[in-house]
Order: structure tokens, then C-alpha cells, then sequence
């Protein structure tokens, strides 16, 4: 007979199950799927576009490292995530812009966004999307200048002398698909073999590195479905020219929309955990989108419906907690019932 008395209990915090998983091993496999995208890049701008990313990586592991040297708190570099941002924030800015103005967005990203906050798991906005939207605020002309890839690769070195190249989301923005279809058909479009930000020219490199991340388990499926299909739908219905088909495929697979869907809006620290929430979160950030493409004055709407969606997290996670059962009402609700 066991004597329970004289058991001893012992007490600990969560999480109480564990799982192989680890934040490097998660961060690792985010930067695996990323890779397709930065080699398209390098072959279609250059190895710019590789010297760029490269000192993004560097800067934000140096911030992230030389904050928690001088606040004397435990360093956190191994886990990778400076890594990502890095990464993130190199392939979701223009290949032209100068080296010193993307270590400017690192230092926003790491030390602002992210460590002022507490660090990973802390911050309530994606610190590589408001790297960029503070280098947009800060310089517009650069993060808004093109390299148009028909006319070879940019140089590693200096501002180039470039004409103002229009993208893609230029001529969506203006109702042009007729223009547009002449430059680019929709093969182009879903290869990537067409100007724009480094890393989110290729639809279907993106696709295949979102797949992994759905494949390994690292992401969850209901946020970029929900997102891609609330874009492609609306797309579809209200299309600003041409057929509904045409203008849902160029929308789809034109801008940020794919690098934003899988490898942002699904940032663990900044959506929401339940499974609910994030179709609530992928649907709002859809909507965002698309409303800022057709009324906003901006011609991308990915970056800042984002954000906004971020903003969001906590009140969609509070409205869509799973039912507790076994919890007994408090004797005011029961009072307000009868």
C-alpha cells in the first residue's frame, strides 16, 4: 500500500511538456526556407544582393550581442533569431540601397523594436517589418528606387545611377494590367523574373520555403491561407482592370504578399497562438492589404497591415481563448443571468 503522506511533491513552472524543438533549431529552419528566395536574388541583382544581406546579418547579431553586453543580461545571439531579422529585413528592402542605411534599419530592428522590449518573445511588432517602414520614413527616395534586373546586375559599391523603375505593384496601383502584361505575363510573375524588393520577386521560391516551414510544423497553415486567400479573393471580385482571374493572379503574386504571408505575419511573438485567431489575424491582414493597394498612397500594403495586425494580437487571442470546462462562474455572472 502506497503512503501517500509521505510523498513528496514537487512543484515547477511551465512548460511541464517538452518537445525537441528549440529556438535556434525553429530560427534554423525559418533561415533553410529563406535561402531559396536570397539565391534568386543573387542571380537575378547580382551578389549585391548576398554583400547586403550579409552585412544585415552581421549588424543585427553585433546589436543584439553588444546590448546585452552592456545591460549585463544573458546573451541570446546563439538562438539565431538576429539572424532572421537580418535576413528579413535585407530581402524586403530594394538591392540599391547603401550599406550604412540597412545597418541604420538593423539597429532600429534589434535595439528599438526588439531588445528595448525585453527581447525575443517580447516585442509586439515584427522588428524586421518596422526596420523598414522606419528606413521608408526615413529615406523614402532609396527604399522606393528599383534596380531594373534587364539591365544587368547592381553594382556592389555606390549609389547607381538608375532610371525610376517601375514594379509590378506600380502598375496594379495605377489600373495598368494592360502595360503591365506586356512586360510581364503571369509565368514571369510566379518564377520572379521581374524588379522589385531582393527577396520577394519569386512567388514559387517563396511558396516552397513556405511549405517547408508548414512541413516541419514550425508554422501553423491558417495564417498565410487566410491571408493569401482574403487577397486573392477580394482580388478577384473587385478586380481594377482586366478579367478577375488576371488581376487576382498578378495581385497574388506580385509585391510582398508571399514573403509577408509565411515567413512574417506568423512571427511567434506577434500573431496569435489560437488557431481561430490566426484566420482572424491572416483575414485582417488581407483586408489591410488590399485597401491599402487601392486607396492608400502607398503601392504595397503588406509591410504596415502587418504591423497594424500586430497591434491586434492581443485583443484577438483574448476573444478566442479555448473554453475552460470545469471553471465555476463567479456568483456576479450568475447573479446578472437570473
Amino acid at each position: 500500500m502506497t503512503d501517500y503522506k509521505n510523498l513528496k511533491l514537487i512543484a515547477t513552472s511551465n512548460p511541464h511538456i517538452r518537445g525537441s524543438e528549440t529556438t535556434r533549431s525553429i530560427m534554423l529552419d525559418v533561415i533553410v526556407a529563406m535561402v531559396p528566395a536570397l539565391v534568386w536574388a543573387v542571380l537575378v541583382f547580382g551578389l549585391k544582393a548576398l554583400t547586403l544581406t550579409a552585412v544585415s546579418v552581421i549588424a543585427c547579431v553585433f546589436f543584439e550581442w553588444l546590448y546585452r553586453v552592456l545591460m549585463k543580461k544573458p546573451q541570446s545571439v546563439g538562438d539565431l533569431s538576429a539572424v532572421v531579422t537580418g535576413m528579413l529585413l535585407a530581402l524586403i528592402s530594394p538591392v540599391t540601397i547603401n550599406y550604412w542605411m540597412i545597418i541604420i534599419g538593423d539597429f532600429f530592428a534589434i535595439i528599438v523594436v526588439k531588445q528595448l522590449f525585453g527581447g525575443i518573445g517580447k516585442n509586439f511588432i515584427n522588428p524586421a517589418l518596422a526596420g523598414r517602414a522606419f528606413l521608408v520614413g526615413s529615406y523614402a527616395g532609396a527604399m522606393t528606387s528599383w534596380w531594373n534586373p534587364a539591365v544587368g546586375k547592381a553594382p556592389l559599391f555606390g549609389t547607381p545611377e538608375i532610371d525610376s523603375f517601375a514594379t509590378p505593384m506600380s502598375y496594379l496601383k495605377n489600373g495598368d494590367l494592360e502595360s503591365l502584361k506586356g512586360l510581364y505575363g503571369i509565368k514571369e510573375m510566379f518564377l520572379g523574373q521581374h524588379g522589385g524588393s531582393m527577396g520577394e520577386i519569386s512567388a514559387l521560391l517563396l511558396l516552397i520555403g513556405g511549405v517547408y516551414l508548414i512541413w516541419r510544423k514550425v508554422i501553423n497553415w491558417q495564417t498565410p491561407v487566410a491571408y493569401i486567400g482574403t487577397v486573392a479573393v477580394i482580388s478577384f471580385l473587385f478586380p481594377k482592370a482586366g478579367t478577375g482571374l488576371e488581376w487576382m493572379l498578378y495581385s497574388v503574386f506580385g509585391g510582398g504578399l508571399m514573403l509577408g504571408a509565411f515567413f512574417m505575419a506568423t512571427d511567434y511573438a506577434t500573431s496569435p497562438v489560437t488557431k481561430k485567431g490566426q484566420l482572424i489575424f491572416g483575414i485582417g491582414c488581407g483586408l489591410f492589404t488590399v485597401f491599402i493597394r487601392y486607396f492608400g498612397s502607398y503601392n504595397e500594403g503588406v509591410c504596415y497591415s502587418i504591423m497594424v495586425m500586430n497591434c491586434c494580437t492581443a485583443l484577438i487571442d483574448k476573444y478566442t481563448k479555448p473554453t475552460r470546462f470545469g471553471i465555476v462562474k463567479s456568483d456576479k455572472k450568475e447573479a446578472a443571468v437570473k
